[in-house]
C-alpha cells in the first residue's frame, strides 16, 4: 500500500461506484434522509464535495488551508454541517458537477505531488498516500450512508483494505480525541476479506488482537455500525475498549449508530 496512484486508482473506482448511485436520482430521490441524523443524500454528496475542495485546498495553499483550520477549531461540530447545509441547498445536477470536479482535480494534484510532500489536515499532516487513503475512507463510508438511504446493498471489495489500513493508523487518535492515553503496546488485527483472503496487520505475538470480517471492521472504524451488530471478536481487555470507541476519520469522536433492534 505504499504506491499513491494505486490508492488514488482505488479513489477513483470508489468515487464512481457511489456516483452511479446519485446520477440518476430525481429532486426527490436526492432529499431522501440518510441514517445520519439531518443529512439528507444532498448532505453527503456535499460533504464529500467540501471534503475534496479542503484536501485540495490544503495540498495547494497551506496558508489559505491554515484559515478555515482556525474556522473550523472556533466550531468544531457545526463547521462541518455548515459545509453539508451549503453544498445540499445547491440544485442536485450542480451539486454533482461540482463535486466531479472537484475529486478530479484533487487526483491531478495528488498525483502529481512530489515524493515526500506534506500537507497541512485537521488532524495530522499527510502525505499524498495517506491524503488519498482518507479520502476513499470517506467516500466508502459515506457511501454506504447513501446505499442504506436507498436499500441498496453493495457488494464489498478489495478496496475495503485502504479502510481497514487507516482504521488501524487511527487508533491512538481514537483515544486521544477523547482524552485516554493510548496502549502502548501494538495490536494484532485479522480479518477475511470478501473474497476470503486473509488480511493481517500488527506483530504476529502481540497480546491484544482483533478478529473477524473485515467489512464489519471497516464498518465499525467508520462509526457506520455498532459494535454488537458486528461480528468482531476482540481478545484482551485493550481490544476491547477501542472497539467501542475507533474511530477512522479525524474530527471530535462521533456518537455512533445505535444497535439494530431485534
Amino acid at each position: 500500500m505504499s504506491d499513491p496512484a494505486v490508492v488514488l486508482d482505488d479513489l477513483r473506482s470508489e468515487s464512481e461506484e457511489v456516483d452511479r448511485l446519485v446520477a440518476t436520482l430525481d429532486d426527490a430521490g436526492w432529499a431522501t434522509p440518510t441514517p445520519a441524523p439531518g443529512w439528507t443524500i444532498a448532505h453527503q454528496i456535499a460533504h464529500l464535495a467540501w471534503t475534496d475542495r479542503a484536501a485540495l485546498l490544503a495540498a495547494t495553499d497551506a496558508d489559505a488551508f491554515a484559515a478555515e483550520t482556525e474556522k473550523a477549531l472556533a466550531d468544531p461540530g457545526g463547521f462541518v454541517d455548515q459545509g453539508a447545509e451549503e453544498g445540499a441547498a445547491l440544485p442536485p445536477a450542480e451539486l454533482l458537477a461540482q463535486w466531479r470536479e472537484g475529486r478530479e482535480r484533487l487526483q491531478d494534484v495528488l498525483r502529481a505531488a512530489p515524493p515526500g510532500s506534506r500537507f497541512p489536515w485537521y488532524g495530522p499532516p499527510m502525505s499524498a498516500l495517506s491524503m488519498g487513503t482518507a479520502r476513499l475512507m470517506e467516500t466508502w463510508a459515506h457511501g454506504q450512508d447513501i446505499a442504506d438511504a436507498l436499500g441498496v446493498v453493495r457488494r464489498p471489495t478489495a478496496r475495503l483494505r485502504h479502510v481497514a489500513w487507516i482504521g488501524l493508523r487511527a487508533r491512538d487518535y481514537a483515544y486521544l480525541v477523547r482524552g485516554l492515553t493510548p496502549p502502548a503496546a501494538p495490536f494484532r488485527i485479522e480479518l477475511t476479506g470478501p473474497d476470503g483472503e486473509q488480511w493481517a496487520y500488527g506483530p504476529e505475538d502481540a497480546a491484544q488482537r482483533i478478529t473477524g470480517p473485515a467489512l464489519d471492521f471497516c464498518l465499525l472504524v467508520t462509526q457506520r455500525v455498532h459494535r454488537a451488530d458486528t461480528a468482531l471478536v476482540a481478545h484482551g481487555g485493550d481490544a476491547e475498549q477501542w472497539l467501542d470507541i475507533a474511530q477512522a476519520f479525524a474530527g471530535p469522536a462521533g456518537p455512533g449508530r445505535t444497535p439494530k433492534e431485534g
